[in-house]
């Protein structure tokens, strides 16, 4: 942290879809900007491109080199390229603008390693756009879990009033059965569990566990995987002191509005979790990646590549994700003090005497 801030890096994502002109007009409000440290891994021309564009006054960026230059009040760029110069084609899906992409996150991992920044916010990418011999992965989740060299990681939408995981995250629904298996399932429990606990300081978190078939099976007339698969999965959790109750018929939940008696919910599938979430709360939902030693956020939209350049995209989203990195990031801070102080050995009386 600087000067008590938390310092939030935050990728510029694709040059042709919202990400840069949202972050551009997000930063016009100094209140907003005056709350974090932050510092943009990105294309200086990019965004002189989306400023000029959009009329927008007031921005200066500084560039810094690295981010243990990053000035706390100021909002500091670290120039990000490519070997052909950078041409901007609003809504239009390019290599070049994955390749910008790209390089902007391993810009970041170069500083992160050097323990200079407390959060990662990504604005939205093209998948397709940034695959490469250098980017085999279907999805930022799976990327962020390679470059923290994390076993496991949990895409986990958060907002006030809901939060969701998923099992099975960026995958063809035909492949979701095969993927699942009560190892996995609980070990998605477990780490949820204790992202709840330690990110977002519930002591008791209780977790909602979704069936995979309409109606959780109905007994094992639509499908056995709810008694095979995923009921031993939430008994082991329960086991180990976890409070996680399923497996529950996803439609029913969501229309009942029985998430409101939970602090999350574990989906089996992307689109299972994903939809009622955003249906819920698409302005203030916020994708956190869970399971990685690095606090990362991302606003829950995409390129959205029919908006660029109209200046009527929200800003909200992107608000709401670096007001969940500074939250999360103070949370894991707080937690991990109270914890290093309870396993802290306690002077004996003998030592207590003899240092007096």
């Amino acid at each position: 942290m600087l000067e008590g801030k938390v310092v939030v890096g935050i990728t510029q994502g694709d040059c042709n879809g919202i990400g840069p002109e949202v972050l551009i007009r997000a930063l016009q409000d100094p209140m907003f900007v005056e709350q974090f440290v932050p510092v943009i891994y990105g294309s200086g021309r990019v965004l002189a491109y989306y400023r000029k564009n959009l009329n927008v006054q007031g921005v200066q960026v500084f560039a810094v080199k690295r981010a243990a230059e990053a000035h706390p009040r100021r909002i500091n760029l670290i120039e990000v390229s490519v070997s052909e110069p950078v041409m901007v084609e609003m809504g239009q899906p390019t290599r070049l603008a994955g390749l910008l992409a790209y390089n902007a996150l391993e810009a970041f991992f170069a500083d992160w390693r050097t323990g200079a920044l407390d959060a990662l916010v990504t604005l939205p990418v093209n998948k397709s756009t940034m695959q490469s011999a250098s980017f085999v992965f279907p999805g930022h989740t799976e990327y962020l879990a390679d470059r923290t060299q994390s076993p496991d990681a949990l895409m986990f939408m958060i907002s006030d009033r809901l939060r969701v995981g998923v099992v099975t995250g960026h995958v063809p629904l035909r492949r979701v059965p095969e993927l699942l298996s009560s190892e996995r399932i609980l070990a998605k429990i477990r780490l949820m569990n204790d992202t709840l606990r330690r990110d977002f300081e519930l002591e008791r978190p209780r977790i909602a566990v979704l069936g995979l078939n309409p109606h959780a099976g109905e007994g094992g007339l639509l499908g056995t995987e709810e008694m095979t698969v995923i009921t031993p999965a939430i008994e082991q959790a329960n086991a180990e002191g976890m409070i996680a109750v399923g497996p529950l018929p996803a439609d029913g939940f969501f229309g009942a509005g029985a998430w409101k008696n939970y602090d999350a919910v574990l989906a089996m599938y992307h689109d299972q979790g994903l939809i009622p979430f955003k249906s819920l709360t698409f302005e203030d939902g916020v994708n956190f990646t869970a399971g990685l030693p690095l606090v990362r956020t991302s606003p829950a939209h995409g390129t959205a590549y029919s908006l660029v350049g109209k200046g009527t995209a929200s800003c909200e989203p992107f608000r709401q994700s670096v007001y969940a990195a500074i939250q999360i990031a103070k949370s894991r801070q707080r937690t991990d003090t109270t914890l290093a102080g309870a396993l802290r050995p306690q002077p004996t009386e003998a030592t207590e005497v003899a240092e007096h």
